[in-house]
Protein backbone atom coordinates (compact mmCIF):
# COMPACT_ATOMS: atom_id res chain seq x y z
CA UNK A 1 0.00 0.00 0.00
CA UNK A 2 1.25 3.44 -0.98
CA UNK A 3 1.47 6.27 1.53
CA UNK A 4 -0.82 9.46 0.26
CA UNK A 5 0.71 13.09 0.80
CA UNK A 6 -1.11 16.22 0.69
CA UNK A 7 0.92 18.83 -1.63
CA UNK A 8 0.37 22.72 -2.57
CA UNK A 9 2.12 23.81 -5.67
CA UNK A 10 1.32 26.58 -7.77
CA UNK A 11 0.21 25.50 -11.29
CA UNK A 12 -0.33 28.17 -14.22
CA UNK A 13 -0.45 30.83 -11.36
CA UNK A 14 -3.16 29.30 -9.76
CA UNK A 15 -2.04 27.68 -6.17
CA UNK A 16 -3.40 24.30 -5.92
CA UNK A 17 -3.49 21.39 -3.15
CA UNK A 18 -3.97 18.07 -4.05
CA UNK A 19 -3.46 14.13 -2.50
CA UNK A 20 -0.80 11.87 -4.04
CA UNK A 21 -0.33 8.35 -3.58
CA UNK A 22 3.65 7.61 -3.53
CA UNK A 23 3.59 5.86 -7.32
CA UNK A 24 2.19 8.94 -8.57
CA UNK A 25 3.95 11.13 -11.25
CA UNK A 26 3.39 14.89 -11.83
CA UNK A 27 1.90 13.56 -14.74
CA UNK A 28 -0.70 12.00 -13.29
CA UNK A 29 -1.92 14.74 -11.08
CA UNK A 30 -1.98 17.10 -13.86
CA UNK A 31 -4.11 15.07 -16.03
CA UNK A 32 -5.88 13.19 -13.95
CA UNK A 33 -6.74 15.03 -10.84
CA UNK A 34 -6.22 18.57 -12.34
CA UNK A 35 -7.86 17.25 -15.68
CA UNK A 36 -4.91 19.16 -17.42
CA UNK A 37 -4.67 16.86 -20.65
CA UNK A 38 -2.37 19.33 -22.73
CA UNK A 39 0.49 17.50 -21.21
CA UNK A 40 0.67 14.61 -23.06
CA UNK A 41 1.77 10.75 -21.77
CA UNK A 42 3.85 9.43 -24.40
CA UNK A 43 6.52 6.91 -23.38
CA UNK A 44 6.52 7.24 -19.55
CA UNK A 45 10.52 6.79 -19.05
CA UNK A 46 11.14 10.18 -20.06
CA UNK A 47 12.80 9.87 -23.32
CA UNK A 48 9.93 11.06 -25.78
CA UNK A 49 9.27 14.57 -23.95
CA UNK A 50 5.25 14.57 -24.83
CA UNK A 51 5.28 15.28 -21.21
CA UNK A 52 7.23 18.39 -20.91
CA UNK A 53 6.00 21.07 -18.80
CA UNK A 54 8.48 24.13 -17.13
CA UNK A 55 8.53 23.84 -13.27
CA UNK A 56 10.24 27.11 -11.91
CA UNK A 57 11.64 27.76 -14.82
CA UNK A 58 13.22 24.43 -15.69
CA UNK A 59 12.18 22.10 -18.82
CA UNK A 60 11.33 18.91 -17.28
CA UNK A 61 9.72 15.68 -18.14
CA UNK A 62 6.85 15.20 -15.47
CA UNK A 63 6.61 11.27 -16.45
CA UNK A 64 9.55 11.22 -14.12
CA UNK A 65 8.60 13.45 -12.25
CA UNK A 66 7.39 12.65 -8.38
CA UNK A 67 5.12 15.41 -7.42
CA UNK A 68 6.48 15.99 -4.41
CA UNK A 69 9.67 17.42 -6.14
CA UNK A 70 7.29 20.14 -7.22
CA UNK A 71 6.30 21.39 -3.23
CA UNK A 72 6.18 24.92 -3.03
CA UNK A 73 6.92 25.32 -6.82
CA UNK A 74 5.38 27.29 -9.77
CA UNK A 75 4.66 24.42 -12.81
CA UNK A 76 3.73 25.90 -16.54
CA UNK A 77 1.49 23.71 -18.66
CA UNK A 78 0.61 24.22 -22.15
CA UNK A 79 -2.69 25.52 -21.07
CA UNK A 80 -0.87 28.61 -19.93
CA UNK A 81 0.43 29.85 -23.47
CA UNK A 82 -2.25 30.77 -25.21
CA UNK A 83 -4.70 34.03 -23.84
CA UNK A 84 -7.95 32.92 -24.92
CA UNK A 85 -7.95 32.61 -28.48
CA UNK A 86 -4.88 34.06 -29.59
CA UNK A 87 -1.81 31.05 -29.37
CA UNK A 88 1.46 31.82 -27.97
CA UNK A 89 4.13 33.02 -30.70
CA UNK A 90 5.75 29.39 -29.87
CA UNK A 91 2.56 27.78 -30.98
CA UNK A 92 1.69 30.30 -34.30
CA UNK A 93 5.27 30.09 -35.63
CA UNK A 94 4.74 25.60 -34.98
CA UNK A 95 1.49 25.78 -37.21
CA UNK A 96 2.82 28.27 -39.11
CA UNK A 97 6.26 26.27 -40.04
CA UNK A 98 4.47 22.93 -40.65
CA UNK A 99 5.78 21.42 -37.72
CA UNK A 100 2.02 20.10 -36.13
CA UNK A 101 0.72 17.01 -38.47
CA UNK A 102 -0.75 14.77 -35.49
CA UNK A 103 0.27 17.57 -32.59
CA UNK A 104 1.06 14.96 -29.95
CA UNK A 105 4.63 15.96 -29.44
CA UNK A 106 3.99 19.30 -29.96
CA UNK A 107 2.80 20.81 -26.46
CA UNK A 108 5.95 19.33 -24.51
CA UNK A 109 8.14 21.16 -27.68
CA UNK A 110 6.52 24.21 -26.99
CA UNK A 111 7.15 24.11 -23.09
CA UNK A 112 10.53 23.23 -24.03
CA UNK A 113 11.48 25.88 -26.40
CA UNK A 114 9.44 28.58 -23.79
CA UNK A 115 11.46 27.71 -21.04
CA UNK A 116 14.39 27.65 -23.69
CA UNK A 117 13.63 31.58 -24.83
CA UNK A 118 12.54 32.83 -21.26
CA UNK A 119 16.06 31.85 -20.13
CA UNK A 120 17.94 33.06 -23.46
CA UNK A 121 16.10 34.28 -26.45
CA UNK A 122 19.26 34.97 -28.00
CA UNK A 123 19.96 31.06 -27.84
CA UNK A 124 21.90 30.27 -31.07
CA UNK A 125 20.59 28.07 -33.41
CA UNK A 126 22.75 24.64 -32.20
CA UNK A 127 21.30 25.39 -28.26
CA UNK A 128 17.94 25.46 -29.83
CA UNK A 129 19.12 21.89 -31.93
CA UNK A 130 19.98 20.98 -28.47
CA UNK A 131 16.90 22.01 -27.04
CA UNK A 132 14.77 19.74 -29.50
CA UNK A 133 16.65 16.80 -29.67
CA UNK A 134 14.86 16.03 -26.20
CA UNK A 135 12.04 15.13 -28.03
CA UNK A 136 9.93 12.82 -30.33
CA UNK A 137 7.93 13.39 -33.52
CA UNK A 138 7.13 10.53 -35.92
CA UNK A 139 4.55 12.61 -38.00
CA UNK A 140 6.43 15.74 -39.31
CA UNK A 141 10.44 15.81 -39.41
CA UNK A 142 12.47 17.28 -37.31
CA UNK A 143 13.04 20.53 -40.17
CA UNK A 144 9.64 22.03 -39.48
CA UNK A 145 10.41 21.79 -36.32
CA UNK A 146 13.61 23.49 -36.27
CA UNK A 147 12.11 26.10 -38.56
CA UNK A 148 9.42 26.61 -36.38
CA UNK A 149 11.34 26.97 -33.17
CA UNK A 150 13.65 29.58 -35.08
CA UNK A 151 10.55 31.61 -36.59
CA UNK A 152 9.50 31.65 -32.65
CA UNK A 153 12.18 32.48 -31.88
CA UNK A 154 12.29 35.85 -34.52
CA UNK A 155 8.75 36.57 -33.90
CA UNK A 156 9.23 36.81 -30.15
CA UNK A 157 12.36 39.19 -30.40
CA UNK A 158 10.58 41.33 -32.60
CA UNK A 159 7.10 41.47 -30.30
CA UNK A 160 5.15 39.47 -33.06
Amino acid sequence: MSEEKRITFTVNGVQRTVTVAGWEKLLDVLRDRLELTGTKRGCDDATCGACTVIVDGEAKKSCALSPAKVEGKSVVTIEALAQGERLHPIQQSLIDAGAVQCGYCIPGIAMELHALYDKNLDAPSEEVVDALAKHFCRCTGYEAILAGALLAQQRLKTGG
